[in-house]
């Protein structure tokens, strides 16, 4: 079993940034793909980025430039740092390992 918990969300203003942060239980960490999706209102759940167990990224479109995915396996922690954020993303953030997923939270971009 492996929980996910997120944290680090919240309001920001356009332009503005934020660190998002998944700390996962279990012993799969280390070796494990992990991956951040959004949700937005009204709209189908996303992929945001991922980072491989060997520190390999993937980024969608909408991120590349301006997010930037890690992970300390030390922490069995990974982060997402968004940069340059726009009201486009404003959603619920879900951090996810094979079949788990957290809870979210929720990232507002608004002036």
């Amino acid at each position: 079993q492996v929980q996910l918990v997120e944290s680090g969300g919240g309001l920001v203003q356009p332009g503005g940034s934020l660190r998002l942060s998944c700390t996962a239980s279990g012993s799969v960490f280390s070796t494990a793909e992990l991956a951040w999706y959004r949700q937005a209102p009204g709209k189908v759940r996303e992929f945001v980025a991922a980072i491989s167990g060997r520190g390999g990224t993937d980024y969608a479109d909408s991120a590349k430039g301006r997010f930037t995915i890690s992970r300390d396996n030390a922490k069995a922690t990974v982060y997402v740092q968004m940069n340059n954020l726009t009201p486009e993303d404003t959603a619920v953030y879900y951090c996810n390992l094979g079949k788990y997923w957290g809870k979210g939270t929720l990232v507002t971009v608004s002036s």
